[in-house]
């Protein structure tokens, strides 16, 4: 990939968590591009502080480094790119594998089956205060579930009735490819986070996003910091932000925990 900007491709064993590890680079000074891809991580985590673990080796654990100018409330963009990304890299792994239509994107970062079984987590972290190397950094980490459980193994109890993987999902149940998942990962997302760097590219984002998003036309409970409300999602913004009406008032969620549940009645 000698004309994409994810040229750098930092690889490890084992790490605490991808995205802490680009976080600190970038506060040193690192280029915009960076990426982080680990086999095992022991402190990864998801939103709003949940952890994330994986055995070693079964999935795809990475971060990039990006240095987004944006408009404050569209800084979200940078997660729905690598979550469109992602979505076209599984799009376009080999016919025989089965897999093209399976992904949709669970608003604001998560990447689900056709049943809405999680296939895959993002999580952006930035660090407004650091101004070395450029624009303030935003690392964005994205989990992958490739192939675990393996052939002999089981999801946790815990995860078995909501979460599922790839190799769960390919046609036959072989193993998939980590690398080329990776690979069309980083094609893709060369693409999208071109798309950032202007108001037309940041407009198509969001409209992709919304034609990709299950909880469109879902009956919603959105989780904040200062309490949760109930409503039916009806679209996205322009921006990208989530519609719900409740009791008939619009109202527009930036960020917040979304819980698809049963129709009220």
């Amino acid at each position: 990939m000698s004309d994409s900007r994810f040229n750098d491709v930092r690889r490890f064993s084992s790490i605490d968590s991808t995205n802490r590890y680009l976080l600190d680079e970038a506060r040193a000074g690192a280029p915009e591009g960076v990426v982080a891809v680990a086999d095992h991580q022991t402190a990864g985590r998801g939103r709003l502080g949940r952890s994330w673990e994986a055995p070693p080796g079964a999935n795809l654990l990475m971060s990039v480094l990006l240095r987004p100018d944006l408009p404050a409330n569209e800084r979200h963009l940078v997660t729905a790119a690598v979550a469109l990304a992602a979505c076209d890299a599984i799009e376009s792994l080999p016919r025989e594998l089965a897999l093209a239509g399976l992904v949709k994107i669970k608003w604001p970062n998560d990447l689900v089956d056709r049943t809405g079984h999680k296939l895959a987590g993002v999580l952006a972290e930035a660090d407004l205060t650091a101004t070395a190397g450029g624009p303030p950094p935003v690392v964005v980490g994205i989990g992958i579930n490739v192939n675990w459980p393996g052939p002999n193994d089981d999801l946790p109890p815990e995860l078995a009735s909501t979460a599922t993987s790839l190799r769960l999902q390919a046609a036959g149940g072989g193993e998939v490819d980590r690398e080329m998942v990776l690979a069309g990962v980083l094609t893709e997302l060369e693409l999208r986070v071109a798309a950032l760097a202007n108001p037309t590219g940041r407009q198509g984002l969001a409209s992709d996003l919304a034609a990709q998003c299950t909880t469109i036309g879902a009956s919603v409970r959105v989780d904040l910091p200062d309490g949760s409300f109930e409503g039916l999602a009806t679209g996205l913004t322009p921006e990208g932000h989530l519609v719900v009406d409740v009791d008939g008032a619009p109202r527009t969620v930036v960020a917040g925990d979304v819980v698809h549940v049963r129709p009220r009645v």
